[in-house]
């Protein structure tokens, strides 16, 4: 017992620096971009209300989606033409993501609700004031609680005017991850359908009861448009409320457990 935890201890102090390195980050960003690309070019895909996609893709607007369905929307984006920036978290993960999601031609905002997000505000309203770039984030990001609208994409569309637009996706063929947001991990030869939602405004003058209103509608919408999604094919709901470092908590507990009954 003793020996595995030194070897892990010594194999984690092996790889933390090199993971933090930029050039290594990119290298894996890279391995992760090829079986994306691989996915998508061999699956069937459909795309629902792509008209709204194709009428803000190039104007100030703020696409949310949850955190665990980024993956297929990625090349979606790519190969729309759309001009955005990414909210990424300061993590050395988010960091390698938002290099991943740069091969996909979206830039980054780093940030996230809980750290830095004075900042990733102010960056977000200079990049919608553009006039023809818009932001991209996960609303339930980076740690939870799952499938729950947080406040940022509401304060981006209120203090700029933008619209948010929901979007999600799911397949035929799919891999849910044991991890807080259930990442799906579309697989290559899929039937891969994605839903874009109608615009949602947040008025500058909006009162407490009626921010609180749009957030509540929004974030039913979305797991409402994420469900039927899944729904097509069988995939079992989503849950809502799990929580990052909770789940992670849980899992180790799982493990002693386990080993107790050895």
């Amino acid at each position: 017992m003793f020996q595995n935890k030194t070897f892990r201890k010594l194999w984690k102090g092996f790889w933390q620096p090199i993971l933090s390195l930029s050039v290594f980050q990119w290298v894996i960003a890279l391995l992760f971009a090829i079986p994306i690309w691989f996915a998508y070019f061999t699956s069937i895909k459909r795309i629902t209300n792509i008209e709204t996609f194709y009428k803000y893709r190039k104007k100030p607007a703020i696409f949310v989606f949850w955190h665990g369905r980024s993956m297929m929307l990625s090349p979606i984006i790519c190969l729309g033409g759309m001009q955005a920036y990414a909210v990424a978290s300061r993590h050395k993960d988010g960091r390698m993501m938002a290099k991943l999601q740069r091969l996909f031609g979206l830039r980054a905002i780093y940030g996230s609700s809980h750290r830095g997000g004075v900042s990733v505000l102010r960056e977000g309203l200079r990049v919608l004031s553009k006039g023809d770039w818009g932001i991209c984030m996960s609303p339930d990001g980076p740690g939870g609680p799952s499938l729950r609208v947080q406040d940022g994409a509401l304060y981006f569309a209120k203090m700029s005017g933008a619209p948010i637009i929901p979007v999600s996706y799911s397949c035929s063929r799919a891999w849910l991850q044991n991890r807080w947001d259930r990442y799906l991990v579309a697989l290559p030869f899929s039937k891969i359908v994605c839903n874009i939602g109608e615009p949602v405004f947040v008025p500058r003058k909006a009162t407490e009861e009626e921010f609180e209103k749009i957030r509540t509608d929004l974030e039913n919408f979305m797991v409402k448009q994420m469900r039927e999604l899944d729904a097509e094919f069988g995939l079992r709901p989503v849950e809502q409320d799990l929580n990052a470092s909770e789940f992670k908590r849980q899992k180790r507990e799982a493990k002693k457990i386990k080993k107790a009954k050895k």
